[in-house]
Parts: structure tokens; sequence; C-alpha cells
């Protein structure tokens, strides 16, 4: 199955790190893939020490896309090219139940990855791979072929008070 959360409220990532948690805790092999974010984002230390859970690495450091110049957005799109396809190769050769693609979306819409790379693992992914996708904006063909989509819609939120990003709570 499919899965799509997308929106731009916050609990994509919360989400789909429930579900990972949930899955692995019911003996399934998850690979968890995370893009945009970094090696400290507290969902990591959790998920890194689940057996049945492989996490992709990560940018110690890594800009907010508007801060990259052009030069740093080709070496942030290739990291994640490599990324992409090695962790979609390992899911699919060591037999894994779950891939979760966290913000893959975003980096699509950035131009960081191929839409149709994206669209062609998923088309041709076994049945038996629950494949979890969350970002903003997902191109139509995703939420077409998708079994579950849930739209995060922000009401209200710190941010817009100038708050920033919490730990523990946005990372």
């Amino acid at each position: 199955m499919i899965h799509v959360y997308f929106g731009d409220g916050k609990g994509k990532t919360t989400a789909a790190t429930g579900l990972a948690i949930r899955a692995a805790g019911n003996n399934m092999k998850v690979m968890f893939v995370q893009f945009l974010k970094t090696e400290g984002t507290g969902e990591r230390s959790i998920l890194n020490a689940l057996d049945r859970v492989t996490v992709s690495n990560c940018p110690l450091e890594l800009k907010f896309t508007y801060d990259m110049d052009e030069h740093e957005k080709q070496q942030t799109a290739a990291m994640y090219r490599s990324i992409f396809d090695r962790s979609a190769a390992i899911t699919l050769s060591e037999r894994y139940d779950m891939i979760v693609l966290d913000e893959v979306f975003d980096i699509i819409n950035e131009g960081m990855l191929a839409e149709a790379s994206v669209f062609e693992f998923i088309r041709n992914a076994p049945n038996n791979i629950e494949i979890v996708m969350t970002g903003h904006n997902p191109p139509q063909r995703f939420i077409d072929a998708a079994d579950y989509v849930t739209e995060f819609k922000k009401i209200k939120h710190p941010y817009d008070r100038g708050i920033q990003g919490r730990i523990g709570i946005e990372y």
C-alpha cells in the first residue's frame, strides 16, 4: 500500500515515524529515509535504536534550500539522488516490509530528485512493501496512486508568532 502524508501542518514526519515504530514493533523490517533533515533530529535516535529499522544517512549540517547557492543545491541534489537510489535498492534486495521517504515531495519540488524516478519506484515495488511518503505539495499522480492520503492543514502554529522550532517538538 502507498501512504501519502502532506500539507502545511505539523505532524507529517511524526505520523510516518509512528507508523515505522508500529511496523517494527510487529516484526516488520523498515527502511527510514529522510531528506532535508540532519542527523540531529530527535526521531533518528529512537529509530536507530530499533533492531528492525534501518535509518539512512543524513548530513550533520544542512542549509535550508532557500539559503543555498546553485552549486550547493547541485551538491545536495547529487547526495539525495544517491541516498534514494541506495535506499530503494536495499529495500528491494533485502526484502524490507516498509520504506518511509520523509520530505520526498519537497526535494522533488525543489528539482533535487526526479519525480519520475520516485514514481517508477513506487509503481514497480512489490505489492507487499508499504511505501510512506511525506512533504508539501505532492504531484497529483502520487495522490492518485496512493491507497492512503492524509492532508495536514495548519490552523495555528507558534512559528507564525516568530517562535522558532523547539527541540523535541518540531525536530
